[in-house]
């Protein structure tokens, strides 16, 4: 048997890569992360991670069990969820970025109006940073949005790289401006595209802005220009720019949880609790 308790501090770890960052989110001490990692290699027997003082490193037993704690918490919460759910009431103003609501995240919560259907949820699909500012004059009560690698705000759910991605049909010429599909500004995936690409000295030129997801992919797929997009939410009709097109590298962004503080706990927790564990 793994502890859950176990088993959140080492997902926490596997998430970040890091036992500082994981001790912020899980709201406990570095040492007592450290203890309940090693605690669960000696229960697995097994060693689920790499630490020196530089990095930190899932190994392939750790791997395996970073599957295995995933499941094993999200079917102990949806039990814990089922038998102390059902009575808890209340309102949760909801916003989601425009993209992170073609992930998952609709099953997500259409399983937690299941599990708490006296629980009143208002959806609110926009960009991140409208969102933020909506949250922040007090008019939303929990925000699932990106922010730029290493932000100190907001619960951590994942850390992707963003990634060039086009058309199979686009060409582009390596030695020309870059054609870029863009957000309107502000926009995490607008500033990465364009920060990469004059850290590297390269030229571009913006041939579309978008206002949202949908728009975004529908340029690409018109064969605009080059898109920007997280790892995990590249499109199935786009492909990955080609090594031929010398792109530089982009930056990371965090998906993250950012709630009110004045709004109710209890609600708020479990609509958290079931975004974080069924990364």
């Amino acid at each position: 048997m793994f502890d859950p308790q176990l088993l959140r501090s080492f997902v926490a770890v596997a998430d970040t890569l890091s036992f500082t960052r994981a001790a912020e989110i899980l709201r406990l001490s570095q040492p007592t992360v450290s203890q309940q990692v090693r605690k669960l290699e000696t229960a697995a027997g097994r060693q689920l991670l790499v630490r020196d003082t530089r990095r930190v490193a899932l190994t392939d037993n750790g791997q395996a069990m970073l599957g295995f704690a995933r499941s094993i918490l999200s079917a102990h919460d949806e039990a814990a969820s089922y038998f102390t759910g059902s009575a808890m009431r209340g309102r949760i103003r909801f916003g989601s970025a425009d993209d992170l609501a073609l992930t998952q995240l609709p099953k997500i919560l259409r399983n937690f109006r299941q599990l708490y259907p006296q629980i009143n949820l208002e959806l609110t699909v926009a960009q991140s940073g409208s969102l933020a500012r909506r949250l922040r004059a007090g008019q939303l009560d929990l925000v699932y949005v990106k922010q730029e690698s290493g932000a100190p705000e907001g619960r951590l759910v994942r850390r992707e790289r963003h990634l060039w991605v086009a058309h199979r049909s686009f060409t582009m010429d390596p030695e020309g401006p870059v054609p870029l599909i863009v957000y309107q500004p502000p926009s995490i995936s607008r500033a990465a595209a364009i920060d990469a690409l004059e850290g590297a000295g390269r030229s571009w030129r913006i041939t579309c802005n978008v206002r949202e997801v949908n728009g975004a992919t529908a340029a690409a797929r018109a064969g605009l220009g080059v898109a920007v997009f997280p790892r995990t939410m590249v499109p199935e009709t786009l492909d990955l720019a080609p090594a031929a097109w010398a792109l530089p590298q982009l930056s990371e962004v965090d998906f993250v949880l950012l709630d009110n503080p004045r709004a109710a706990r209890a609600p708020i927790e479990a609509l958290v609790n079931a975004i974080v564990t069924s990364r």
